[in-house]
């Protein structure tokens, strides 16, 4: 299959940039090259707007056929980026190629979603949350948010972090392989590979250094750390309720 028809099929949703198979996540090796290859075939031409990018991997035209919402003004959706209907997307926000966002989810605010990203049904992705993408190395999978998540204000996810479903993610929560998510529920640290599980609510904590010298115990220096604070229950819920109204 020509990278035109993969792009057209990502758009579509009948293919996606990775897949899950046997409870696992795994990248779409075959789609991740032809994405590359539609890099490479694209020529630098100057657009309508001022703007200067590939020819072949201008923004996606929206029509109310397509039953998104995507409130004017600065939002874009790259070509070969799949959006399900009923999703809401915010301005300005951004969904780059080969990413994935199902029906109901919404988008708030100055988002990124990388390319390739997984997002899931009813994930509210709060104002200035970051997505990270990964297209290279083609063998690493993307940054997964599965079904009813929520995701806080200001969260950054990257480096292939599968945050599974129904968890919440605070506002201010960095996740990545190099930052350690600590459960105090049942008190361990999860593996660099692991994945979020499924309704967790993760808040930003701090963690002590293993040698620390004169200068950090003098100012009480402490890393980065996520923490499982407890798992959803009733309370939860209501609180991070998507707004119907918005739809």
């Amino acid at each position: 299959m020509s990278w035109q028809k993969i792009l057209d099929s990502l758009e579509k949703g009948t293919i996606r940039s990775a897949l899950k198979e046997n409870g696992k996540w795994t990248p779409n090796i075959e789609v991740k090259k032809n994405i590359l290859e539609a890099f490479k075939a694209g020529e630098l031409v100057l657009m309508d707007d001022g703007h200067v990018d590939k020819h072949n991997l201008r923004p996606r035209t929206i029509t109310p056929d397509d039953k998104i919402r995507l409130v004017p003004f600065g939002s874009t959706i790259r070509r070969g980026a799949y959006v399900s209907p009923n999703v809401v997307i915010m301005p300005p926000s951004y969904i780059n190629i080969g990413a994935y966002i199902d029906e109901g989810t919404l988008i708030d605010s100055h988002v990124l979603i990388g390319s390739c990203a997984q997002i899931g049904k009813n994930v509210h992705i709060s104002a200035g949350v970051s997505i990270g993408g990964v297209l290279e190395p083609i063998g690493l999978a993307p940054v997964i948010i599965e079904d009813n998540c929520f995701i806080g204000a200001g969260a950054i996810i990257v480096e292939g972090v599968a945050v599974l479903e129904n968890a919440v993610i605070a506002p201010g929560v960095t996740l990545s392989k190099s930052i350690p998510v600590f459960d105090t529920v049942f008190n361990r640290l999860l593996d660099e590979l692991e994945p979020i599980p499924p309704n967790a609510v993760v808040v930003p904590g701090t963690r002590t250094f293993k040698n620390p010298t004169p200068f950090i115990q003098q100012h009480n220096l402490g890393l980065n750390c996520a923490i499982i604070i407890k798992y959803r229950d009733k309370k939860t819920d209501a609180s991070v309720a998507l707004e119907k109204a918005l739809r």
